[in-house]
């Protein structure tokens, strides 16, 4: 049995993931010698938040001062790249009727890299603020979210499941003892599929609602 499930948004709610992959493209095309260098970090650390992308690449890859101001003008206009395709995304296969689903059986969380406000705009716009007990996301940790969703619910993490794409995903479902369940589809760098203690690995939601079905809540 489990008891809470909670998900990562982009990759495992709606295929957005391309999405932003293009809005950093886009953001770092004043610097077309390194974008591309930009664009590989960023498909392999999928999960990690915008603000800690651009850091990085300051830091390491641009090796130039990133002030408060360049920081906010930047994540300014990634929301501006990002949020109209964000919500123009389709679901994951599967996820809609898979939200609609479980939402009546146990508690369901979104916990995300996305900057909290943007994405609860995003749960809102596509109609999906009701399945959800909480939206959370940047800038608190995810383990730190997943801890308190715990304490909010009264649930062991051996009876609770997170959902991601992505190694970060992973890496909070570890710091904060719950299971993890792996998606890996399309040219996403698979970071998940070797990695220890990863209970099930799916393609889409599909995939996810037989095996609750099957294995966990049947």
């Amino acid at each position: 049995m489990i008891e809470l499930l909670i998900l990562d948004f982009d990759g495992i709610v709606l295929e957005s993931v391309q999405a932003k992959t293009e809005a950093f493209r886009k953001l770092f095309s004043f610097s077309p010698a390194h974008v591309e260098e930009m664009v590989q970090f960023h498909r392999e650390n999928g999960g990690m938040s915008r603000y800690d992308k651009i850091r990085y690449f300051y830091k390491n890859i641009l090796k130039e001062e990133l002030t408060e101001s360049r920081m906010e003008e930047l994540s300014a206009r990634f929301e501006e790249l990002v949020y109209d395709e964000v919500i123009r995304s389709p679901f994951v296969g599967g996820a809609r009727e898979l939200i609609g689903n479980i939402s009546e059986k146990i508690p369901l969380y979104v916990v995300s890299a996305t900057p909290e406000e943007e994405l609860k705009k995003i749960v809102r716009e596509r109609n999906l603020k009701s399945y959800f007990s909480g939206v959370f996301g940047s800038p608190g940790a995810k383990k730190d979210h997943i801890l308190r969703i715990l304490e909010k619910e009264g649930v062991d993490p051996e009876r609770t499941v997170f959902i991601g794409d992505a190694k970060n995903d992973w890496e909070a479902a570890k710091a904060s003892g719950v299971r993890f369940i792996g998606r890996v589809y399309g040219d996403v760098p698979d970071m998940l599929s070797n990695l220890p203690d990863v209970e099930y690995i799916i393609n889409d939601l599909n995939d996810l609602r037989y095996y609750l079905e099957k294995v966990m809540i049947a």
